[in-house]
């Protein structure tokens, strides 16, 4: 991988915007009822996306959780599908049938995001071991909360991935809460990455809202997975600006909290980085209008789709036969 250019920032600087503007059509949305469940917006936590996704490959598969709509977006999945996915539209990735937490678009890639907590983990090693047995170079990577570290299937998964040296990328984004419990009232162990220590698998935290920090160390973990050099954590510090979900009252932070959140914005971060490089504000400004127009239109073709059609409705769906069929 070569340095990016200023250029490249520039682009990384419109694909913070475009996931960020993406999200806050979603959450106009689903408080106006016009989106089914509850979507989980990864609004302040874009830097990771974009920092991760960028470097990889058409053929890396990423894994993702609940709050995936950055990841899809950055792994390069079109915006108006996604969108019609979110919203039930028969355009959507998955002809409206997964909606926000079960976002899929594996000709890119994305094997699929879940509202399993810590359910993505196994799914991925497994990507990563058939790519192995296969003998091809493509490389695994799954994101997941720090909440998904108290579950079993965490510490299963990295113990088999050590074990025979999987080509998979653990990306965690320690946003400090799990769901509504914060780190130090759910765990004793402060930092994630110190679960990778005893497996003997390599592991860094970064400050997960400054892109350029998340880009270079996202580098040096995916050439040491490519490389065949085994699985590798890399922890993201970052901050959630919204609730879990759309609708929550966050009740459990205070207003001091969320306003520290708030000066910790990526987009900001990185905005004043590039004009320290000598940007001009306006061409910034400019390209934060065009992502702007570029999602506007993508959501409202998306809204405007039509819904699935109600005979369909067992179409595409794992099925037990008819009961009939099954002897005796």
């Amino acid at each position: 991988m070569t340095e990016p250019t200023l250029a490249d920032w520039k682009q990384m600087y419109g694909a913070l915007w475009r996931i960020r503007l993406f999200e806050g059509h979603v959450q106009r949305l689903a408080a106006a009822g016009e989106i089914p469940g509850f979507p989980h917006l990864s609004t302040g936590q874009e830097a990771v996306a974009v920092g991760i996704c960028t470097q990889l490959a058409r053929e890396d598969v990423l894994f993702t959780s609940h709050r995936g709509h950055g990841h899809v977006l950055a792994k390069g999945s079109d915006i108006e599908a996604t969108f019609a996915e979110i919203l039930g539209r028969r355009t959507g990735l998955c002809g409206g049938r997964g909606g926000s937490m079960h976002l899929v678009d594996a000709e890119n890639g994305v094997l699929g995001a879940t509202g399993v907590v810590a359910g993505n983990l196994a799914l991925a090693a497994g990507a990563a071991w058939a790519a192995q047995a296969q003998g091809r170079q493509n490389i695994s990577v799954v994101f997941f909360g720090d909440g998904a570290t108290g579950a079993g299937a965490f510490h299963e998964t990295l113990n088999l991935a050590a074990l025979w040296r999987l080509p998979v990328l653990f990306v965690c984004e320690n946003n400090g809460y799990a769901e509504f419990t914060s780190r130090e009232e759910h765990s004793n162990v402060k930092q994630v990455s110190s679960f990778a220590v005893p497996y003997g698998i390599g592991t860094k935290t970064v400050d997960g809202n400054d892109l350029p920090t998340v880009f270079t160390a996202a580098r040096h973990a995916i050439e040491t997975v490519r490389a065949g050099d085994g699985p590798y954590l890399l922890e993201c510090m970052t901050f959630r600006m919204a609730g879990h979900y759309v609708g929550d009252s966050q009740q459990y932070r205070s207003k001091e909290e969320l306003a520290a959140i708030r000066e910790k914005c990526p987009i900001e971060r990185l905005k004043r980085h590039l004009i320290e490089r000598g940007v001009d504000a306006e061409e910034l400004d400019a390209i934060g209008d065009r992502s702007r127009s570029e999602v506007q239109q993508a959501v409202e073709r998306a809204v405007a789709a039509a819904r699935p059609d109600a005979a369909t409705v067992l179409e595409y769906v794992y099925r037990a036969p008819a009961l009939a069929a099954i002897p005796g």
